[in-house]
This record gives C-alpha cells, structure tokens and sequence, in this order.
C-alpha cells in the first residue's frame, strides 16, 4: 500500500488534450467555428499541454480537392481542426446557421501568430517553400516583431519524402526544439506531410499555411483588401499566375457553388 501511495505522489500528472473546436461541416469536410484569437489561444493551449496536434488551414480549393484525393482527405479529417481560410466558405457556414465575423486567413494567422509570439517567447520553425522566401524571412520577422524567436528554416521537396529523408529531416526540426512548425508546402502536400510526420516530431503544433511564406517575402503580391472581402481572392491570384492556376478554379469553383446549394438546400428542407 506504501509502494503505490508513494508512486502515485511521484508520477507526473497527466497532461490532458485541448479540447478541439466546435465545427461546422461544408461539403464533407469539418470547418472550426472560430476567429484568429480563438485559433491563436488554441494553439498556445495546446503547446503549453505539449500536445502532438496540426491545424489545417482550408479554402475551397481544400475543401473540393478532399472529394478526389482520398489522401489529402484522410490528412484533413485527422487534423485537431480545419479553419475557413476563404471567404466563401465563411459565407457558406453563416448560412448554415453561424455568425462568423471573419475567416482565418493562414497569412494573417502566422502574422499574428509571430506579434504574439514575441511576447511570450514562442518559438518557430519554417518549413517548405522556397528558399528565398525563408532566407528573407528567418531574418526579417525578427525584424518586424522584435523578440520573435525563429528557431530554423528549411525549405522541403516539394514531393513525397523517401523514409531517409523523413528521418532526417524529423532529426533536424526536432533538434531546434520549436513550439511551432509552420508547413508553407501548398495543399495538398503540406496537409499529407503533418499527417505523415506528425508522430515523428516533438514541436507540440504544425500549421499548414500555404503561399503565407511567399507573400511574406515579397515574392508573391496579395490580393487587395477589398477583393479579399468580396471572395474574390482567387480571381486575383488566377490574373498573376494564370497557367498554373486555371485548372484549380475552373474544375473546382464551379462544383463548389453547386454542391453547396444542394447542401443548403437539404439544410432549409431540415429546419421545415
């Protein structure tokens, strides 16, 4: 009786999981019900409980590619959560019942992310994207955000891993100890990644966030503010590069808007 009493007061506690965030599903897919706070508080939750947890960061694009390629599916439904990174779909959750007051934009997420993150000394890596980008901002968001601690950067290949380079590159992030790895490989890659190599490292979050390290660099321009606001990001990325994009949003714009009046019809048919 004495043995266990003793283990019991010298066994660490348990370190409890963040609860995830409500959701709405859009189409299959699970949407957080949330704002850049509530995601940015979830994160530091998480990482304070050293939680094994990826966040994904969806626009329509995600969301329809997830009806083909049962992967990228698979990755995003086995994500702590999903936020709505497009415009369209805040629109659509609000009309299924919620208020969302704004998306959560993966650029604007890791630059308020980095402004909080120098105030209470959460730590960063960079992974994937191009080199450029990371040289550029492994030193320019210290810059920006004084006291901002970025622990590394690598860009990744952007295609599957071998399981040499998994292990190494596992190695490498987990030597520089980040609370936070930011994944800028594009979807559906980066979103196969964090499911792949999430067990294999120790940094308590990942977060998928696209094109976010090319804008920050300066390398890719955004879209204006008031397109951003009209859904209307896409035809603005469509303009500047057109040859790689025209397929994305001409296969995939159109089921959208029509799947997703199917699904509001059915949602109107419920409530009577």
């Amino acid at each position: 009786m004495q043995q266990s009493v003793h283990m019991s007061l010298t066994s660490p506690p348990a370190i409890r999981p963040v609860p995830p965030l409500a959701s709405q599903e859009v189409l299959g897919v699970p949407l957080a019900l949330t704002d850049y706070m509530r995601t940015l508080d979830w994160i530091d939750a998480a990482v304070a409980a050293g939680q094994h947890a990826y966040v994904c960061v969806a626009a329509v694009h995600t969301v329809m590619e997830s009806q083909d390629d049962p992967g990228l599916r698979a990755a995003v439904l086995a994500s702590d959560f999903t936020v709505p990174d497009g415009q369209p779909l805040v629109w659509a959750m609000n009309l299924l019942g919620h208020n969302l007051s704004s998306r959560v934009y993966g650029p604007d997420l890791l630059e308020r992310a980095c402004e909080r993150a120098a105030r209470t000394g959460q730590t960063f890596f960079l992974y994937g994207g191009r080199e450029a980008a990371l040289a550029t901002l492994r030193d320019e968001l210290p810059r920006r955000y004084p006291g901002l601690r970025v622990v590394g950067a690598r860009p990744g290949p952007f295609r599957e891993l071998e399981p040499a380079e998994a292990a190494a590159i596992a190695a490498e992030l987990n030597a520089a100890e980040p609370d936070v790895i930011w994944v800028g490989l594009g979807v559906p890659l980066q979103e196969k990644w964090m499911a792949a190599m999430r067990e294999r490292l120790d940094a308590p979050v990942l977060v998928g966030v696209g094109a976010a390290f090319d804008f920050h660099a300066g390398l890719k321009r955004q879209a204006p503010d008031s397109l951003q606001r009209l859904g209307l990001e896409w035809a603005f990325r469509l303009v500047q590069e057109p040859r790689r994009l025209w397929r994305r949003y001409l296969r995939y714009n159109p089921r959208f808007v029509i799947g997703f009046a199917r699904q509001y019809a059915r949602h109107l048919r419920a409530r009577g």
